[in-house]
């Protein structure tokens, strides 16, 4: 019989008197086990005064899991949310299983096993008190962190914790949860546990770490990937001013230590100063090919020809020569940086007993296991603290620079904090994959879709697709039209990538739903009656797995809404403003957005405003938090259409935020969201509001000016002379 791993509940008792209780995991052979659950532990302590201290799993970066979390399990405590206290939990995958921040899974993957903790640290309070007044179980209930017997007999969680922590722990699958509708926290505003510290500006963030006798730390790679260092004259850093120490180390794994010169000093200026004395001779010649430039000019080649199936259904290409209407149009896309507001760093001490880690990170485990290959030691002696990330957005789902840090602790036998300057962040980012797309529809005498094919170029190392460019097909048009093909073409490139906020999707709503509003117009429709149709065509095709897949009556849904809260039946088009749609499935969660957008001759553009409609399941945990989610996707998303990064000869071409255009505060649009609850298991929104707001945008500018857009970054020197052509 196949032995998995089932949850189990221990309890214990805390210095002073009071409950510790956590999950942990055993060995199960259970025909009916339910199959692997997250490891998790001491997450609940009540002290002897009735405070509750809370733990939350997983990295912050800002999606505001520290207090979602442990609103899950308060709620099923019955304990008043004053009277809790939060703590980041210590990275260790044997005690808590899977910590990280990406693809907007915490919700999905611990809103039941929170409860659930909840739950069962009430029950073991509410048996404590059963046991000294000789009672039976169901004679007691709970509120406001207070245990009341039938009688009116009440006592404090604290004065029964300590009592508690001395029960066996029930099967927390078999706990009856709360309904919904006598939810207390659940649902109801919260704000960030950590907001007033960050206000006052309390050292929270990786980069305010500081340790007695620390050091500083920069380290100078090659701004062309992959290169080697050939040789370099380390001396006259090494007598400047501050410096404690210069030196080589070798690369050892592209997304961890590369080929660099580390400088130690007592302060991060004196360091970045000696950087500057230093001229390195690379061996580049492994980015000769690498270039933006030859990249445009292979794909243009390439989707030219026929590329490797992915998925086909049907025949398209009898259906698209059939068709009434035909449409053919070729979209890029570029790479995109992340550049999130606080600059990579990390903070080690190395020692023989140990290493101890400080950094700001989506994945903790997998950076203690990437320093420890790195040092070639055992992963069991390295500690990472967590620290709340300034931003991550994917970026800080890789750990190199925490395998830096700890490699330039180790050679330099001090602690060392590595802060990496704004210019390497951007020429050392793992990118977010530009594209090339060439798509293809056909539309019969009835109007609706009848072949759609989509060629994409996607970018290779060693040949197999890299991170952050997966071929995919869940587009509204691919899973509405009877006959699809998706077809991929290769570019072997030196350039490392990564996932950006909403991978894949970010750049796939772009290509699929303007081209999709392309074809509504082309075929004399209105863009959301066109969607509409198709949608209600397939209500009954939905496959019913745990995430929908791709559910149309769920799009139905919030499409309809958006349609009615944006007045989109009244609008106006045309004299420099108009009104686009967009909707996209992504990361289990459906939205569907209208931007209004305003454009002037002189190729200047705006949003005005943007509503979003979203369908994330049955329950909002945290409703101020959610909306805080869905306005930073669509700020994201609309920030990142004027971005791009090229490459020269396997270097980026830009530096900073003056090559990076971001969104500031007057440019920004008010947003409108809204949720529509469905009988869905809830499921997360730090990145399915961004992908529809793109091609919202670029099709509120066609129904603007005429203008249709296939090309990003939109320029105002690119539009203002698309409109003139346009005129001409």
């Amino acid at each position: 019989m196949e032995t998995t791993r089932r949850l189990f509940l221990k309890s214990g008792v805390l210095a002073g008197g009071g409950l510790l209780l956590g999950f942990g995991l055993s060995a199960c052979t259970e025909k009916d086990d339910p199959g692997p659950v997250t490891a998790v532990t001491d997450y609940v302590a009540i002290s002897s005064d009735g405070i509750v201290t809370l733990i939350a799993k997983n990295p912050e970066i800002g999606q505001g899991v520290m207090t979602s979390l442990p609103m899950l399990i308060a709620e099923e405590l019955d304990v008043l949310w004053a009277n809790v206290r939060i703590e980041t939990a210590a990275s260790d995958d044997k005690r808590f299983g899977a910590q990280f921040a990406g693809g907007s899974m915490a919700t999905a993957l611990e809103y039941m096993p929170m409860r659930q903790v909840g739950a069962a640290a009430r029950w073991l309070l509410i048996e404590a008190a059963a046991r000294r007044m000789k009672a039976t179980h169901d004679a007691f209930t709970t509120k406001a962190g207070k245990v009341r017997h039938k009688d009116g007999t009440t006592f404090d969680y604290g004065e029964l914790a300590a009592e508690a922590a001395l029960l066996a722990p029930p099967d927390p699958t078999k706990l009856t949860l709360k309904d919904p509708k006598n939810f207390l926290l659940i649902g109801k505003t919260q704000k960030g546990y950590d907001n007033p510290k960050i206000v006052r500006g309390e050292p929270i963030f990786g980069i305010d770490v500081s340790l007695p006798g620390m050091l500083y730390a920069v380290y100078l790679k090659s701004p062309v990937y992959g290169a080697r260092l050939i040789s370099c004259d380390l001396s006259a850093a090494k007598a400047a001013n501050g410096v404690k120490d210069v030196f080589v180390l070798k690369g050892t794994d592209m997304h961890g230590l590369k080929d660099g010169i580390a400088i130690v000093a007592t302060s991060w200026w004196y360091a970045q100063a000696a950087r500057a004395l230093l001229s390195p001779v690379w061996d580049e010649a492994v980015g000769k090919l690498h270039d933006s430039e030859i990249y445009s000019q292979t794909a243009k080649t390439l989707l030219l020809g026929e590329g490797e199936v992915k998925e086909k259904r049907g025949n398209a290409d009898a259906a698209l020569r059939s068709a009434t209407h035909t449409f053919d149009a070729e979209y890029n896309v570029p790479f995109l940086a992340h550049v999130p507001m606080e600059p990579q760093n990390c903070t080690a001490v190395v020692k023989a007993e140990g290493v101890e880690i400080w950094a700001p990170t989506q994945q903790p485990n997998d950076g203690k296991a990437l320093i420890a290959k790195t040092l070639s030691i055992d992963p069991a002696i390295v500690t990472v603290h967590m620290r709340r990330c300034g931003g991550g957005f994917g970026r800080r789902l890789e750990n190199d620079y925490m395998a830096e840090a700890a490699a330039i602790a180790q050679k330099a036998g001090a602690p060392v904090k590595l802060v990496w300057a704004r210019e390497d962040d951007v020429a050392h980012d793992f990118f977010r994959p530009g594209g090339y797309y060439r798509v293809r529809a056909g539309v019969d005498a009835s109007g609706k879709l009848a072949a759609y094919i989509s060629h994409s170029v996607n970018f290779t190392r060693e040949g197999k697709i890299v991170q952050g460019d997966e071929v995919a097909g869940n587009a509204f048009a691919l899973t509405v039209a009877p006959h699809t093909r998706i077809e991929f073409s290769k570019i072997e490139t030196t350039i490392p990538t990564g996932y950006l906020r909403a991978p894949v999707s970010n750049a796939l709503a772009f290509v699929h739903e303007t081209f999709c509003d392309e074809i509504a117009h082309g075929a004399g429709q209105d863009p959301i009656a066109f969607r509409l149709a198709h949608l209600n065509a397939h209500i009954d095709d939905y496959n019913g797995d745990r995430f929908g897949g791709y559910n149309p009556s769920r799009m139905r849904a919030v499409l309809k809404t958006v349609e009615e809260r944006s007045g989109w039946r009244s609008r106006a088009s045309g004299k420099g403003e108009g009104m686009g749609v967009a909707t996209y499935f992504s990361h289990h969660g459906y939205f569907a957005e209208v931007a209004k957008v305003r454009v002037t001759d002189d190729g200047k553009w705006r949003v005005l405003k943007v509503w979003a409609v979203g369908d994330v399941g049955n329950q909002i945990v945290n409703p101020s938090a959610a909306k805080n989610q869905v306005e930073g996707a669509v700020m994201d998303g609309i920030g990142s259409m004027s971005a791009e990064i090229t490459f020269s000869k396997g270097r980026a071409v830009q530096t900073n935020f003056q090559d990076i255009p971001m969104m500031r505060m007057p440019q920004a649009p008010e947003v409108d969201v809204q949720f529509v609850l469905s009988e869905f298991p809830p499921t997360g929104l730090g990145e399915p509001a961004l992908p529809p707001v793109i091609p919202a945008v670029a099709n509120a500018i066609f129904a603007a000016c005429g203008v249709r857009l296939r090309q990003l970054p939109l320029t105002e020197q690119d539009l203002r002379a698309a409109i003139d052509t346009a005129r001409t």
